[in-house]
């Protein structure tokens, strides 16, 4: 096995060959995992290339549920934080967010 000082000897070409016996030993290392969590019925998630799983929701548009009483360009889909209008309305009438759902 190589040490660093080693690592820092070798040329490029042979840096390269070593990645890629490494890359190669690595990938079949994690099919076998994954052949033995299938076995067991385990489920692998699916993550990106950093390691964290995405949503597959994440990014996609959603139709408008709410709308403002005041304004009906302002809309909202339901998602996330209330939106500072509709915070506004329901302090000032004293609404609950029920009130501006569209129907």
């Amino acid at each position: 096995m190589p040490r660093h000082n080693n690592l820092s000897r070798m040329s490029i070409d042979s840096l390269v060959e070593l990645r890629d016996s490494i890359s190669a030993i690595l990938f079949r290392r994690v099919a076998d995992i994954q052949r033995q969590l299938s076995s067991l019925g385990g489920a692998i998630m699916p993550s990106g290339p950093d390691g964290n799983s995405r949503s597959p929701l994440k990014g996609r548009k959603v139709p408008a549920k709410y709308r403002s009483k005041k304004d009906p360009n302002l809309t909202w889909a339901g998602r996330g934080v209330t939106p500072r209008w509709m915070r506004a309305e329901m302090k000032a009438r004293k609404l609950k967010k029920e009130a501006f759902l569209i129907t």
